[in-house]
């Protein structure tokens, strides 16, 4: 990386410097805007121990759930399981360390980390598991839980178009998780579909500022649908 130019030529080079034990943050949702190839990377590698931080953890054979067999992942902090069998079993089984966290909460935990802010109040999961161990405190009448931000070792997040400055656009509900966790990693790696000059992108359409962006690279994906549903021709 030269400069202000984030793109790099190889995954191997994108995802340089990731270890064991490290804690990874994840964009998407369901299979929609997963960095799918940069997780494949990760599968190659063979970095093992991490705590992933993602709505889910895919499906059995795509997207986070590839991590899942050869045990690559200690502990996954999600907001639900979703399709993934082996998730659920490792799970029941006390194999895989899970900390499910309410949706909201969780995208706010990594925009909080990116912000810098430690630590926010929620009423949300007040008075149910998610608050257990938690500091409580009442404000106007209402109870909130104190929940602590997310920050990363890494951050991989897909995106539709960026410059090479790192520039991100992302596209319709492949936005999701995408732009927080941008801003929460100390190395944050992009893979887009297509990469343009500076210059070519409006600055109003920008969705995350290429100082988030640290590696990008170009590539081609399978957009997988998780649950395909057509209309009936009769």
């Amino acid at each position: 990386m030269a400069g202000f130019d984030k793109v790099v030529s190889s995954y191997e080079e994108a995802m340089a410097g990731l270890e064991d034990n490290m804690t990874v943050i994840a964009g998407g949702f369901g299979l929609c805007g997963i960095p799918e190839n940069l997780i494949s990377e990760i599968k190659r590698k063979g970095t093992k121990g991490l705590t992933v931080v993602s709505n889910n953890c895919g499906v059995d054979d795509f997207g986070l759930g590839i991590l899942l067999p050869n045990r690559q992942i200690k502990k996954i902090i999600a907001s639900y399981v979703g399709e993934n069998a082996e998730f659920e079993r490792q799970m029941m089984n006390g194999e895989l360390e899970v900390e499910l966290t309410p949706q909201g909460t969780l995208a706010e935990k990594m925009r909080a980390g990116g912000a810098g802010i430690p630590a926010f109040y929620t009423a949300t999961g007040y008075g149910t598991p998610v608050a257990e161990g938690k500091e409580e405190r009442e404000f106007d009448g209402r109870h909130y839980i104190l929940e602590p931000a997310i920050t990363g070792d890494f951050a991989i997040v897909k995106a539709w178009k960026a410059d090479r400055y790192g520039n991100l656009v992302y596209r319709k509900t492949a936005r999701n998780f995408n732009p927080m966790a941008a801003t929460a990693g100390k190395i944050t790696v992009v893979e887009v579909e297509e990469i343009v000059e500076p210059g070519e992108l409006d600055p109003d359409q920008i969705h995350t500022p290429g100082i988030y962006v640290n590696r990008l690279i170009l590539g081609t994906f399978e957009k997988r649908i998780e649950q395909r549903t057509v209309r009936s021709d009769s």
